[in-house]
């Protein structure tokens, strides 16, 4: 099963995309909900908008299959990331709370088990490798993670999400100095509304990947996708929309680039 893409770049820099990927098994192709069969929490566009990150020299990862299969952004063992409503490593649910399968077609412990060896390991193999070779070439790696989600979800959130969700793992996945500069470069701006470690404080790949003591840094940003595509079916890209925050996208990586290069 070839679980991502990858391309390889020139800096200290991985960008990962864990939730773009569209790719069903046919035990979960054919056991989606009426309501899921659309694929409504998937990261829609993602690899396109972040296109640039490719032409500055950022090696990106990207996953194939859909988070219905298995979530690449959970722990292998289930274990809850938040106290509040959210899904899992085997999202049987949506967002929104309406159940993923018919009933009687969820996915067996087996197959589930197959998937986590066969899709879910290989992506996390591939983040330690990498990450390792970076650091390996420059002394540290820096690791962007890049979501996004309906800026309305209530189950999950009350009101309207920020347009950038910052997420350090309550300070823990970098060093203070780097998310200073990274809160700085939103708070320079006013287009764009933004929060640090609010509803989303950085999945597992946050969580961890991000080492500051051992010169390993990882940023989570879970974007509103109003900013960038229209939030109902057919999920319809808006360039008109993602070329007003591209560049923002790119500064933030540009400052984690800048600010770790200034580091000792």
């Amino acid at each position: 099963m070839n679980a991502y893409q990858f391309s390889a770049g020139t800096l200290p820099l991985l960008l990962s995309i864990p939730h773009a990927g569209t790719r069903l098994t046919p035990e979960v192709e054919s056991g989606l909900s009426d309501k899921a069969r659309s694929l409504p929490d998937t990261d829609w566009h993602i690899p396109d908008l972040y296109d640039f990150a490719r032409e500055m020299g950022v090696s990106v990862l990207s996953a194939n299959y859909s988070r219905f299969v298995i979530d690449l952004n959970r722990p292998p063992d289930n274990q809850a990331l938040y106290t509040t409503a959210t899904t899992g490593l085997y999202p049987e649910t949506l967002f929104d709370g309406t159940p993923t399968f018919k009933p009687g077609m969820t996915p067996d412990a087996p197959l589930r088990h197959l998937w986590l060896q066969q899709i879910w390991q290989p992506y996390h193999d591939k983040i330690q490798y990498e990450l390792a070779q970076i650091k390996r070439r420059f002394g540290y790696a820096l690791l962007f993670d890049a979501h996004s989600i309906a800026s309305r979800v209530p189950r999950l959130f009350e009101g309207q999400l920020p347009d950038i969700n910052l997420g350090t793992n309550g300070g823990a996945s970098c060093t203070p100095e780097m998310t200073q500069r990274l809160t700085q470069c939103c708070a320079a701006q006013s287009e764009f509304s933004w929060v640090l470690n609010g509803r989303f404080k950085g999945g597992y790949i946050t969580r961890a990947y991000g080492k500051p003591g051992e010169n390993q840094h990882a940023l989570q940003l879970e974007l509103a996708q109003d900013n960038y595509m229209d939030e109902h079916p057919l999920f319809t890209w808006r360039s008109d929309k993602a070329q007003r925050v591209r560049p923002l996208l790119k500064q933030l990586m540009e400052t984690m680039l800048q600010h770790q290069g200034r580091q000792p």
